[in-house]
């Protein structure tokens, strides 16, 4: 049983590296434990016989505090007290009053602002009042409370770490005298810190925006008129519940009574409300309207389509994106060298070229904290999980961030055509009158007789004539043909209906209806042929019809730069060619086998590399697999679908296909900016480093500036727009 503990502190990819050279060692390996810094959560599968103490007290060692997770506990971990959900912000707070204090003290005693600065710039230990050097002190110590543990252990492990350069520069301005830019790292450093841990809060916050979709309460049904308000997750499955106007649906069921329009926003990004009647589905977090419903239940609470997105958007932060596990590769060869490079830039030019100890050790100094690799650390997770978390609100749920980055770079994508292009089940697209009949009469007589069949087509005409207003009539003698059609007297007279096939055998096919029949069957759509003795009465021409946003995706698709675009289906060529030149796709291959499907995928993949296969998630899963992103069409509701696929779009809308490349651009374009950014201001101040003209507080400075700029350029992720750019990467 995999060992769950909260950790308090945990707040961004460094502590989870400091967690990681901690625990790792004492559990058999960083493989065995993952972490969803959304949730402050780590778990550990923890090998036979380990004590759960001694993790706990790993933890205590890094400046953290780890408690067992209890399962009771929705959403992210929620910190009790005052002091925990604020102790960097308190901590930071006393840390500039105090730097505050000590150089207004300083500042009075020396008569002016430049005495308590230095003449050079700088001030001088040896002029440094005791009053002042003791609140600089205090100011050090505030900043560096959740630094300085983490710092020690760097130490103690021999694996630098930017808590150690962070350390290491403030002790050593302290050693040179150098108390007012000691405070401001310290100061700063904190800042930083507080911003990551809120950047992270933000990101939390909107996760808890879907998990506070779910209602607190659901009104059970006990007996017909009495309700009894409940815990959702105390409705028993086939339980009814009771939905009024306005309120959210409680859980995942099915529509007994009332009719509703249910905005489905939350859970499929559907803009417009959807109409309810007995029979349709509902899903848990969605808002119903002006009608009151009863819902029969048909999944616990914690198995809802909601808390499936849930909790594979908590935990799709594992799954890394590639561009962060770069940064994470980066980080852990960068902060030891610098940290090498600043010892020599201490000691090499006194010794060697005979410099001044005191310019010298000062400068590796500032090299130590342009060299905080906080930023650069910072910019892609925080980025990441925004992405992911405005996906979700659009009704796209992306399975972690190895998948975010990949549509960015398709350059090909292969479409299954039932249920994915197609709506995927049978409907009346024609109803043909002929030899004086009328379109009511012909309905009447076909949704009568097909009432007796449970053929999906048959299914088809039926449902057509109830949305019409055409209920089945009573028959006689109603006899099934097997593989022909059927046959029976209605109001006393003799009636037939079947496939075309059967029509010409009774020879009641024209040439006229003939090369109609024909070009109909070549389109793709079924014929069924309804007559009486004599004559053929009509037909009645049922399909599945294009989902009416595919040729609009398709065209998107292409304007966005996505070169080869293939439909693959198990119909046969013609129907398959005519779907395919209604939507533009040139590359049609029909007739084809699920293994059929795999082997077409590989060769996409051999040819483009990165290719995505859109299906239904269940059937075209192997070919889902063998793609570089399965993405699942209409998930919202299958459970299957959802687990199967990278990518999941909650909503039968394919427009969202071209939204999620456009968005996957969207953030990789962010990821790379701030990693530019990170790097570029690093690389300008060490340069004026070199130069001698930065100082420690200019240097933490703009590296607090930085990650305050790539943490909000990052959040603006978190509003996805709909009018976003569609060139490639």
């Amino acid at each position: 049983m995999p060992l769950q503990l909260k950790i308090y502190g945990l707040d961004c990819a460094e502590e989870v590296a400091v967690l990681k050279r901690e625990i790792g060692p004492l559990v058999g390996g960083e493989q065995r434990l993952q972490f969803d810094i959304l949730r402050a959560r780590m778990t550990v599968d923890a090998p036979a016989g380990l004590d759960s103490e001694r993790v706990v007290e790993a933890v205590a060692r890094t400046g953290m505090r780890a408690e067992p997770w209890s399962d009771s506990r929705v959403g992210p971990a929620v910190h009790t007290g005052f002091w925990q959900p604020r102790a960097k912000t308190l901590a930071t707070i006393a840390s500039g009053a105090f730097t505050l204090g000590a150089f207004i003290v300083h500042a009075r005693l020396t008569g002016t602002v430049f005495g308590a600065l230095g003449a050079d710039g700088f001030s001088d230990s040896l002029e440094v009042p005791l009053m002042s050097r003791l609140l600089y002190g205090l100011a050090v110590v505030a900043g560096g409370w959740f630094v300085a543990p983490k710092a020690w252990l760097a130490v103690r492990r021999f694996r630098p770490d930017m808590n150690l350069l962070m350390s290491a520069a403030v002790v050593g301005a302290i050693g040179i005298g150098e108390w007012f830019e000691a405070a401001m790292v310290a100061f700063l450093f904190s800042t930083a810190l507080a911003l990551e841990s809120w950047s992270i809060g933000r990101a939390r916050r909107a996760v808890e925006s879907l998990m506070e979709l779910a209602p607190a309460v659901a009104h059970l049904q006990e007996s017909e008129g009495r309700y009894r308000d409940v815990l959702p997750a105390n409705v028993p499955v086939g339980a009814m519940v009771l939905v009024r106007p306005g309120e959210r649906i409680p859980l995942d069921g099915l529509v007994r009574q009332g009719r509703s329009a249910v905005n489905q926003a939350p859970i499929t990004g559907e803009s417009t409300p959807i109409d309810k009647d007995p029979g349709a589905v509902v899903f848990a977090g969605t808002i119903n309207g002006n009608g009151a419903i009863e819902v029969e239940s048909t999944k616990p609470a914690e198995s809802t389509t909601l808390a499936h997105i849930i909790r594979l958007v908590s935990d799709a932060q594992s799954r890394r994106a590639p561009a962060e596990q770069w940064v994470e590769r980066f980080a852990r060869i960068y902060t030891p060298a610098v940290f090498v490079l600043a010892i020599l830039v201490m000691v090499a030019p006194p010794l060697v070229f005979a410099g001044s100890w005191t310019e010298w050790t000062y400068r590796g100094l500032v090299l130590l904290v342009i060299g905080c690799p906080c930023a650069l650390v910072i910019s892609t997770p925080v980025a990441v999980v925004a992405a992911i978390t405005a996906a979700a609100r659009n009704g796209v749920l992306i399975k972690g961030g190895l998948f975010i980055e990949a549509p960015a770079r398709l350059r090909a994508i292969a479409f299954d055509k039932t249920g994915t292009l197609t709506m995927g089940r049978p409907a009346v697209t024609q109803i043909v009158a002929l030899n004086g009949h009328t379109s009511s009469d012909l309905l009447q007589r076909v949704v009568s007789m097909e009432a007796y069949s449970d053929h999906p087509i048959a299914r088809a005409i039926v449902a057509h004539g109830a949305a019409v207003g055409v209920l089945p009539s009573a028959v006689e003698e109603f006899q099934a043909l097997q593989g022909r059609g059927a046959t029976a007297f209605l109001n006393g007279k003799f009636c037939w209906l079947g496939s075309p096939h059967h029509a010409e055998e009774r020879g009641y096919l024209t040439d006229d209806v003939r090369e109609r029949v024909s070009e109909l069957i070549r389109e793709g759509q079924s014929v069924v042929a309804v007559g009486e003795v004599g004559h053929l009465c009509g037909l009645v021409v049922v399909a599945d019809p294009l989902r009416p946003e595919a040729r609009d995706a398709i065209e998107a698709l292409k304007e966005a730069g996505i070169e080869r675009i293939v439909l693959l289906s198990g119909d046969n060529q013609e129907t398959a060619k005519t779907i395919g030149s209604r939507l533009a796709i040139e590359d049609v291959r029909a007739e084809l086998l699920p293994v059929d499907k795999v082997q077409a995928v590989e060769a996409l993949v051999e040819r483009y590399h990165l290719v995505a296969m859109v299906g239904d998630g269940v059937n075209d899963a192997p070919a889902m697999a063998r793609a570089t992103v399965g993405i699942a069409m209409g998930a919202a509701g299958s459970d299957a679908a959802i687990e199967t696929a990278d990518i999941a779009l909650m909503a039968d809308d394919l427009t969202k296909l071209p939204w999620l490349v456009r968005h996957s651009r969207r953030a990789l374009a962010i990821i790379r900016q701030n990693i530019i950014l990170s790097l570029g201001v690093k690389a300008v101040f060490t340069y004026l480093t070199f130069r001698g003209q930065s100082s420690l507080w200019a240097a933490i400075t703009a590296d607090m500036g930085v990650s305050l700029i790539v943490i909000t350029n990052a959040l603006r992720l978190l509003i996805a727009s709909p009018q976003l750019s569609t060139r490639r990467p």
